[in-house]
């Protein structure tokens, strides 16, 4: 991982001109707030109508309670915003980003990079959401849209709040990486650069389905030491399945990998910790999905990840066991029994 440019690559890349934000979750809105203070023109694009109206006119979300959008981001269900942007930001859940991308993206000029910052893989597919961006843009244009991602440990209440963050933007093209650090460099984000695209995706997908594990032990009350014991060898399955499909193996131990993981473990809102705290209490899946506002990516995640695992001869336990109680109604006691029972070997990592 790069961890800085020089001064002089720094200044040729100058601010973005127009950042189209695809989506209206919590993540475009504090990214957007981050762009405005660095005077960045800002777009959120929302896929509903309805949302971008209300979105537009009252300038909060029920999501971040106490933040407030500033007035100069425009909020539009437009697609021909896109037209004009010099950077495009796919801020849609990993499931739903080839849908949309579909419909929005013949409205994004050729060569106008698009960088990601969902963490999922694609149910059906197994494909991570740069790979979906790329089917979905480049597959028949003369001049292809660079595609990165932009990840880390990102609770979105805390970067609403202003306090101090680390990201690591990601891509093979190691310009786009420089020029995505300048533009979202703020007061209060760090953004490191890294060329291992691939593990930076696959750690933000997979520490979804461990922070469910995670959830689960915080509704038995098992208490830190458990989880933390969890965290280290939810990380080593991670890291297995990151190497084995082109990953770098101190991708997972950097900012996306373990901060991520521990970020997305501990902190009380995580939407994935949440869900695997309420299975641990008894209640159903679906019924927690259905009333739960924002996507669990961990979820489907979780199935996906198992069958790539399995293709691949790597042993996953703690992913097998999160599958299990999402998709086979496996009681969580009886997974942990599962889990604590399997012999025992040397601690190994990758």
């Amino acid at each position: 991982m790069h961890h800085s440019v020089s001064a002089h690559d720094s200044q040729e890349h100058v601010p973005t001109e127009h950042v189209v934000i695809v989506g209206d979750g919590q993540m475009s809105l504090v990214l957007a707030d981050l762009l405005t203070v660095r005077r960045v023109k800002t777009t959120i694009l929302s896929p509903f109508a309805a949302e971008a109206a209300r979105l537009a006119s009252t300038r909060t979300s029920v999501r971040l309670p106490s933040f407030r959008l500033d007035p100069a981001v425009v909020v539009t269900a437009d697609a021909a915003h896109l037209a004009s942007a010099s950077l495009v930001v796919c801020a849609i859940p990993t499931q739903f980003i080839r849908a949309t991308f579909a419909r929005v993206g013949a409205s994004i000029p050729s060569g106008v990079p698009v960088v990601s910052v969902a963490k999922g893989i694609e149910a059906d597919t197994f494909r991570l959401p740069c790979d979906i961006l790329d089917e979905t843009l480049n597959r028949n244009r003369a001049k292809p849209s660079p595609i990165a991602a932009l990840s880390g440990p990102t609770i979105a209440a805390e970067l609403a709040r202003r306090l101090p963050a680390a990201l690591v933007a990601a891509s093979p093209d190691s310009a786009l990486a420089a020029s995505l650090q300048a533009t979202f460099t703020s007061p209060w984000t760090r953004i490191y650069q890294s060329n291992d695209l691939i593990g930076v995706e696959l750690a933000g997908a997979c520490k979804n389905v461990i922070a469910i594990a995670a959830g689960v032990i915080d509704g038995m009350a098992l208490g830190m030491n458990t989880k933390s014991a969890l965290l280290a060898r939810g990380l080593a399955e991670i890291a297995r399945v990151g190497v084995a499909l082109g990953g770098r193996l101190e991708t997972f131990f950097g900012i996306t990998g373990v901060g991520d993981l521990a970020t997305t473990c501990f902190a009380p809102e995580g939407r994935n910790r949440s869900f695997g705290e309420a299975l641990a209490r008894g209640e159903s899946p679906e019924a927690i999905l259905a009333r739960m506002t924002s996507v669990v990516e961990g979820v489907p995640t979780s199935r996906a990840l198992v069958r790539v695992a399995l293709e691949h001869g790597i042993e996953v336990p703690i992913c097998e066991a999160v599958a299990a109680m999402v998709y086979d109604g496996l009681d969580p006691r009886e997974a942990l029994r599962q889990l604590m029972s399997r012999a025992t070997g040397t601690e190994r990592i990758g």
